[in-house]
């Protein structure tokens, strides 16, 4: 599959078990909270553009942080460093976090970044008309990742459930590899391998997150102990965060040089970076306010936890009851 990049690591690859002993200390992190220093990890996502965006247009230091921010392959990994405090906070999805929450290990998401609009989704053959017309038949798809969250929402959408369908657990580029070359009938994949399928006429998009808008939401999240102690510089990343959204929008070319340059990987190209930021929506804080909404009165984000733990709890992934106050600190974007 020459042409093909990767996004390794933006959904989680591994179980929950070990996640300590996963952690990053072999990657040299042992960073302590200390005020006015966060270090942040996430994986390379063209949703998380924004964060390094703000940090090179100067907006953290306006405040008085400073934010190390270090793309890590496997988000797996960056909540285990989280849970063994060697970092403050990550970039992750929703439904994600959900796995992870425990009695033990305490975060929340103080703000929405971006959902995937199209930029994951469903390749298969040009015959197939309908999810239904694969019924009894073999999908490749990442096991425990946002891949088979995904999956598992459009089936209860449809009335129908994973066991209707024999799941081959691949990472999303492996199954999409696969399908291309013809050893499965399906796969759920994500940018860039849909935008592969297509321009090579290996297939159609069956459906994509264009279809399910709000569904795949990649939240900034910190430690409990690290918004206690550390509100202002939390507030300091978020606002810098939704400043850099607002700039993008006005400056849309200048923005996505600089964020493929800093993100890089597979988008270090502008061109690369802009294909694949049409298919998610940067969430400024009008965004951010309506998908939160308050404690009080929560917005479409409970539904997609109260989503996350149906699919997750019957998949036995879940470790205790969430609810949106367990997850969700909307405080520093109700403003």
């Amino acid at each position: 599959m020459t042409g093909l990049g990767s996004r390794l690591g933006r959904r989680a690859r591994r179980t929950a078990a070990g996640l300590a002993a996963t952690a990053l200390a072999g990657l040299g992190f042992a960073l302590p909270a200390q005020a006015g220093h966060l270090t942040v990890t996430m994986t390379t996502w063209v949703g998380y553009g924004p964060m390094f965006l703000a940090r090179d247009l100067g907006y953290y230091k306006e405040k008085g942080l400073d934010v190390d921010l270090r793309i890590v392959g496997d988000s797996t990994l960056s909540m285990g460093a989280m849970a063994a405090g060697q970092i403050q906070g990550t970039a992750v999805t929703l439904d994600e976090i959900l796995k992870y929450r425990s009695k033990d290990f305490c975060f929340k998401a103080v703000m929405a970044l971006d959902d995937s609009h199209g930029g994951d989704g469903m390749v298969t053959g040009k015959d197939v008309t309908s999810i239904a017309d694969l019924k009894g038949k073999s999908i490749a798809m990442n096991e425990g990742s946002t891949s088979q969250f995904w999956f598992n929402y459009l089936l209860a959408q449809q009335g129908m459930t994973q066991s209707d369908f024999k799941v081959v657990n691949m990472t999303a580029d492996a199954a999409a590899a696969a399908f291309i070359a013809g050893r499965i009938p399906a796969a759920v994949t994500w940018e860039p391998n849909l935008s592969f399928v297509r321009e090579h006429n290996k297939g159609k998009v069956l459906v994509s997150s264009a279809s399910t808008p709000g569904v795949i939401l990649d939240v900034l999240i910190f430690r409990c102990d690290v918004i206690q102690k550390q509100p202002a510089d939390v507030d300091a990343m978020v606002s810098g965060v939704l400043k850099a959204v607002e700039y993008t929008k006005t400056h849309q070319a200048e923005a996505y040089a600089d964020m493929a340059k800093s993100v890089g990987g597979y988008l270090s190209k502008p061109a690369d970076f802009t294909a694949a930021a049409g298919g998610v929506n940067f969430y400024d804080a009008a965004m951010n306010k309506s998908y939160f909404g308050t404690v009080q009165n929560p917005g479409p984000a409970d539904k997609v936890i109260t989503l996350g733990l149906d699919i997750w709890g019957k998949l036995g992934k879940i470790k205790m009851p969430v609810t949106y106050p367990t997850v969700i600190d909307p405080q520093f974007i109700d403003k």
